[in-house]
């Protein structure tokens, strides 16, 4: 069982407000270069996040898994705040839904001229979506 001194303080953070907020043993989560596991007294860092399944390792046993969107992981002084688009329960993910906002995603995709800001978005939001359902389809 992990002690209070192998735990770290965790927020997730939205624009909807706080998704969690207490110590864990550990983080998982993907930033833009790659899978990440967070630790007690981990080196600071900041890192852009990339759409996964962010995993908060509560204990030994217990994990609690959301849908994470694009966003932002700042680790300093045993404190990991994330700060993401979206953080959703995987219990709260619909695949039918999401797979509307892929197709819709990748229609504004070849709709918009490359390198536009409108491109980008669409892009991101593919990326979500295709994320989000891969997590829902649990592939």
């Amino acid at each position: 069982m992990a002690t209070e001194e192998h735990k770290l303080s965790v927020e997730v953070l939205t624009p909807e407000g706080e998704v969690f907020s207490g110590d864990i043993v550990q983080v998982s989560t993907r930033t833009a270069v790659g899978e990440i596991g967070i630790l007690a007294n981990h080196v600071p860092i900041l890192a852009a996040l990339e759409p996964t399944e962010l995993r908060l390792h509560v204990s030994d046993s217990e994990i609690e898994r959301y849908a994470q969107a694009h966003g932002w992981l700042q680790v300093f002084a045993n404190h990991a705040q994330l700060l993401v688009e979206e953080a959703i329960p995987h219990d709260q993910l619909d695949s039918g839904r999401l797979r509307e906002q892929l197709e819709e995603a990748e229609q504004r995709l070849s709709e918009a001229e490359e390198g536009s800001a409108a491109h980008d978005r669409a892009e991101k939001d593919r990326t979500r979506a295709e994320a989000f359902l891969a997590l829902a389809e649990g592939t």
